[in-house]
């Protein structure tokens, strides 16, 4: 699969068919989740959607919302240890794009204001907590007249910086050191409510990640873990084949826009 391709033709699927995934293909999702699970975090499938979705209705997905989809994918975050939220969420996309291949589509739901216990007896998270499950299942046929909403993207002089936060970076520097495809691509990724919080300081040989938050818009370590598995992914591409480093480091602060350091990546 053609990761720039994937990305920029990446859609949540929200119309599933009413038809269960076939049996061996659900062996081989069961296998991804077992495969990418760890101690911090776990991932579950739920082959009975029918009852999650009754009990979610109206509480669970986007403003209540809930998707209706045949099968459910659970990601258990173990402890409020940002990691684990982080690399949970990166190893969802990684499921995300498994799936696709597949020919399965997806769509993240919410589950934060879902009442924990409600949680806990419907999932079975006995420890931990699942905030969020992945509706998966076969895409329902488009309405070939039906325009497509068209999410706005953010210019790569918007979300990218030469050495520090605040001095944006000249497109002809990204263009010679052979990173201009790989901000444009990145653009692309998902984010809650498609906020695009992301943020990039370009400084010798690494670059710097950043997400932006306010009073109105809180911080989700969920984009974090999507955006670092995407870029990983971009550059991978490009014969980089290093790993985001996790970084503790005081929040920038703007005025009203608080920015959170999350990890380093050598170029």
């Amino acid at each position: 699969m053609l990761m720039n391709n994937f990305l920029r033709n990446r859609k949540s699927i929200r119309d599933f068919k009413n038809r269960d995934i076939d049996g061996m293909l659900l062996d081989e999702i069961t296998e991804y989740c077992d495969r990418i699970g760890t101690e911090g975090y776990r991932f579950s499938l739920f082959q009975d959607g029918k009852d999650i979705f009754k009990s979610l209705e109206g509480i669970g997905g986007y403003a209540g919302v809930m998707i209706k989809s045949p099968h459910y994918v659970g990601v258990n975050i173990k402890g409020s240890k940002e990691e684990n939220i982080i690399y949970g969420a990166y190893n969802m996309e990684y499921l995300i794009t498994k799936l696709t291949e597949l020919g399965i589509g997806s769509c993240w739901i919410n589950l934060n204001d879902v009442d924990i216990n409600l949680r806990k007896e419907l999932l079975g998270s006995e420890e931990g907590d699942m905030d969020y499950l992945l509706a998966i299942g076969y895409p329902a046929a488009k309405n070939p007249f039906a325009a497509e909403s068209i999410s706005h993207r953010m210019g790569v002089e918007d979300m990218v910086y030469d050495g520090e936060m605040g001095k944006h970076i000249d497109m002809v520097q990204l263009q010679q050191r052979g990173l201009d495809d790989l901000f444009y691509y990145i653009r692309f990724a998902p984010s809650s409510y498609n906020r695009q919080p992301w943020r990039f300081v370009l400084k010798d040989d690494r670059v710097i990640l950043l997400l932006m938050y306010s009073d109105e818009e809180e911080l989700s370590l969920v984009d974090a873990g999507i955006i670092m598995y995407y870029f990983e992914a971009l550059a991978k591409t490009m014969g980089i084949e290093d790993k985001w480093t996790l970084i503790d480091r005081a929040d920038y602060e703007d005025g009203e826009l608080s920015y959170r350091y999350i990890g380093e990546f050598k170029i």
